[in-house]
């Protein structure tokens, strides 16, 4: 610091910490001319020691070419005033979902800590914390990743030495565990179909667990999508509530259109719903609004999909099966791709995932069911030998 402290004016050069009259020691560093102005960093200490050392980091981090952040830039000022604005960018339901996981979750949390001194254990306590109280290990996942995009826009804009999100982990202990994940077994489809059979949205139910489609994607075919002749469907879009707008159609997730070979019963049932939605329209005369929609409502317009849930719950009752997410129905395609031996690889293409890894967490959790299936058959084979006191 010798060096430094006699070259007051010089970029790059710090001064020797000095005593201020609120009992605080500061001490400076010399940024050079910005904008035609000299900017000077100022870092301040309870005692001299704690002064000196913030500015050796800092002139270190200057020297290496890293941005020299201001430490009172709070966590909640950055997300309130720089990032959330930014991540209005974002797609409205995905902004939704941030935006309520930095105002519920990470603000109040983290939101009094200074930005530029935000540390790895801290988040990782943050985690830990969530994870402990119960959180679903998805949400956690969520509130890291929203932190880990805040934390790079800040690094971007010269706001911290670094991102520490990047170096945390959402522990595998606090996971949840896989049996709470709802598959229909192969009796369960066939119960879940012959309750839904005759009913308006009888072909929705049988799209979703043959084509494994989400539901926006379902929600947004239209009848040019789909060639029963030729018995061929493409997915190109999907329909979402955006708040303050209602329903509306946007790209896909993968932002990629696929194209899906249609099983004969599912060509079928979409044949059958194409001639009630006829009557339905004649039903309707003027009030029919044409959106070209395969699942609509008796009007011609798109479909809720908080309706659709609640419907498919009353669904579940009918037939008897244990209470499951729609989306679980995604779930159940694949898995009961994966018990009729489709390759991973073309079921990745079916379902429109943009990672095989995706495919294979499904695939991993079939064959493990699979293998204790041929352990157990193996035991029917060949029963184990009973154990016997005898000499």
């Amino acid at each position: 610091m010798g060096n430094a402290s006699r070259h007051r004016g010089v970029r790059g050069a710090g001064s020797r910490p000095t005593l201020r009259s609120d009992g605080r020691w500061e001490a400076k560093l010399d940024l050079g001319i910005v904008d035609g102005k000299r900017r000077r960093k100022t870092f301040y200490g309870k005692t001299r020691k704690e002064a000196q050392e913030k500015l050796a980091r800092a002139l270190y981090e200057y020297r290496r070419g890293l941005p020299v952040p201001d430490e009172r830039v709070t966590v909640r000022q950055f997300f309130e005033q720089s990032y959330l604005p930014q991540a209005q960018r974002l797609e409205p339901a995905t902004y939704r979902i941030y935006e309520q996981m930095a105002r519920i979750h990470l603000v109040p949390a983290l939101g009094h800590l200074s930005l530029a001194k935000l540390t790895v254990q801290q988040v990782q306590a943050f985690l830990d914390g969530k994870s402990d109280r119960g959180y679903a290990p998805r949400s956690v996942e969520i509130m890291r990743a929203v932190l880990r995009q805040a934390l790079g826009l800040a690094e971007t804009w010269g706001l911290v030495s670094r991102n520490v999100a990047k170096l945390v982990k959402v522990h595998h202990a606090a996971r949840r565990p896989s049996g709470e994940r709802r598959f229909l077994s192969v009796a369960e489809a066939e119960r879940l179909f012959a309750a839904a059979r005759g009913q308006r949205l009888e072909a929705l139910y049988t799209v979703a667990l043959m084509l494994g489609l989400r539901q926006g994607e379902a929600l947004a075919l239209r009848w040019r999508d789909v060639d029963l002749a030729a018995r061929v469907l493409r997915v190109d879009e999907a329909v979402q509530r955006v708040k303050g707008e209602g329903l509306r159609f946007k790209d896909t997730k993968t932002h990629q259109s696929r194209t899906i070979p249609l099983p004969a019963s599912c060509a079928a049932a979409l044949g059958e719903h194409r001639r009630r939605q006829e009557v339905e329209r004649e039903l309707a005369g003027e009030r029919w609004r044409e959106y070209d929609l395969i699942f609509c409502t008796r009007h011609g317009t798109p479909l809720d999909g908080t309706n659709v849930s609640r419907y498919f719950k009353s669904l579940l009752q009918r037939a008897g099966i244990p209470d499951m997410r729609y989306y679980d129905l995604r779930h159940s395609a694949a898995s009961l791709m994966a018990a009729r031996g489709v390759p991973a690889r073309v079921a990745m293409e079916i379902l429109g995932h943009s990672d095989i890894r995706l495919t294979m967490n499904v695939y991993t959790h079939v064959l493990d069911e699979a293998k204790r299936r041929a352990a157990d058959a193996m035991d029917e084979l060949f029963p184990p030998v009973e154990e016997t006191n005898d000499p």
